[in-house]
């Protein structure tokens, strides 16, 4: 059997010349002797009637359990599902629609953002035998005992990978609204370009550090058993970008140079926060009640006498708080940004900080803190320059040629 499984996201599917759009991919897909599985997202953003922001704005304000609410927010891909199968049987497509619990989404019981134990596919596989497209709510499962999981934001990408690798399909497709992952973000450099291939690795470092084309959980799903990856645009025919266990060779002999750096990240809304360290339990007692707090931290630099990392804007002031109630001293530094350099051709070769340093000193950028990876290199910056400091690390490391 020969599976392709296909996702689209809610741009694709809102209006009903998109999903023409899409309807077309499937066809050419078929004819191509693929048997599909289609994955989708709610339809459109806050404000289109059965986007996932625009139901969560309905139960605003209200005491909604996290249970409840996970029920509420299964209705949007649902909903979509069934519209798409509606395209489809009209161009005489035979397709059958399926809930997560349905397919065999099988999760653990965090609603809101629940992980994938397993899927069990028996239903989706009998539904192809029997010559249909088989079309999926994204972004839902289901816990041993019944009850609807959502998967957390992006978690129809992760319900494609985890069916691409339970169905040990060909390849699997991601669709979004730009033609595949680019040197950076095209908002901010506007001679970005589309990457044609790039690795699991480096995908996953991209998507973890700002890379908004696909969520970093469906790669290293895919990764699992070494599925290629696809991301494309619903609204092109361009092929987009082919994500590989590995780097693929050079077709021709006249090599010009290996890249070292891939892309350029950015994440924005951060606060770094330098802690006070007395004792040599400190730095445990620190991460501990932030972590029982469910306060995420990212950034970190440890040293004997000062923890230094940086939380979301969101959750700074608990953060300081909590820590402050507990008899530490805390300086906070809000309006900060992280940018990364990302590329798994850097590793073991010298001068790429340097040429990081120079690209942003010669814009009088501060680095506020550094770390790196075998594979990237962040520094924080004062978000005011965050943008300035993308284009000089795009243009510092040629990514526009």
């Amino acid at each position: 059997m020969k599976v392709l499984v296909q996702k689209f996201g809610g741009s694709s599917v809102a209006r009903a010349e998109d999903r023409r759009l899409v309807v077309r991919h499937i066809l050419r897909a078929r004819e191509k002797g693929y048997q599909v599985v289609v994955v989708v997202s709610a339809m459109g953003r806050r404000g289109a009637p059965y986007a996932t922001d625009t139901l969560l704005d309905l139960v605003a304000g209200q005491d909604v359990s996290p249970r409840d609410r996970d029920l509420l927010l299964s209705c949007g891909e649902i909903i979509a599902s069934v519209v798409l199968a509606g395209a489809l049987r009209e161009v005489g497509v035979p397709v059958i629609c399926l809930t997560g619990a349905q397919a065999g989404i099988i999760t653990d019981s965090n609603f809101g953002d629940a992980r994938i134990l397993r899927v069990e596919p028996q239903r989706v596989l009998q539904e192809l035998d029997n010559g249909r497209v088989v079309v999926v709510a994204g972004f839902q499962g289901t816990t041993e005992n019944g009850e609807i999981t959502t998967l957390g934001r992006g978690g129809s990408d992760t319900t494609a990978a985890a069916l691409g690798v339970a169905l040990g399909a060909e390849a699997i497709e991601i669709f979004t609204d730009v033609d595949g992952l680019k040197t950076a973000d095209p908002r901010i450099v506007s001679d970005a370009r589309t990457i044609e291939t790039v690795t699991y690795n480096e995908l996953c470092q991209l998507a973890y550090e700002g890379a908004k084309v696909i969520h970093p959980r469906a790669v290293e799903i895919a990764r699992e058993k070494n599925i290629p990856l696809r991301i494309r645009s619903t609204f092109s025919d361009s092929p987009g970008t082919l994500v590989l266990p590995w780097r693929p060779e050079a077709s021709s002999v006249a090599i010009s140079c290996d890249r070292i750096v891939t892309g350029i990240t950015n994440v924005a809304g951060l606060t770094q926060l330098r802690v006070q360290l007395d004792t040599e339990s400190a730095a445990r007692e620190v991460f501990s009640a932030l972590a029982e707090a469910n306060i995420s931290v990212d950034f970190i630099n440890l040293f004997p006498k000062e923890a230094i990392f940086t939380v979301s804007n969101s959750v700074a002031e608990r953060a300081i708080f909590l820590l402050e109630n507990r008899g530490y001293k805390v300086y906070a530094r809000p309006g900060c940004a992280k940018v990364a350099a990302v590329g798994a051709g850097m590793r073991g070769v010298p001068g790429v900080m340097a040429s990081i340093v120079n690209a942003l000193t010669q814009e009088n950028i501060t680095i506020l803190q550094s770390a790196d990876s075998y594979t990237s290199i962040w520094c924080l910056v004062e978000e005011e320059n965050m943008e300035k400091a993308v284009r000089a690390l795009h243009r510092q490391f040629k990514l526009s040629a």
